[in-house]
């Protein structure tokens, strides 16, 4: 399996149930969702080429209208690369 195919694997799944982040685009507006780990109480989303990121649920119910936070360490892209190199690193490791 490439990673490509792990990860679209992984978006078979309904959201709740992801183990991997992905994109959503409403409006023009591209964030990236990263799973809720167990200690979360929701998913978060991240713009792709900014940092700033919302709750997943205000994302769902207001789209480009959620309330964004700044974030200093962290855009979408940065969740997306650092799973995809996750995986690569799992893959070259033979698991």
């Amino acid at each position: 399996m490439t990673v490509d195919d792990i990860f679209a694997e992984d978006r078979r799944n309904p959201p709740a149930e992801r183990s991997l982040p992905w994109e959503e685009v409403r409006d023009g507006i591209i964030v990236v969702v990263e799973p809720k780990p167990h200690w979360a109480s929701d998913m978060a989303a991240f713009r792709l080429m900014d940092r700033q990121w919302c709750d997943y649920a205000d994302w769902r119910a207001n789209g480009p209208g959620a309330r964004f936070v700044h974030n200093p360490e962290t855009r979408g892209d940065d969740v997306i690369m650092k799973a995809r190199a996750m995986i690569a690193r799992e893959i070259a490791d033979g698991l």
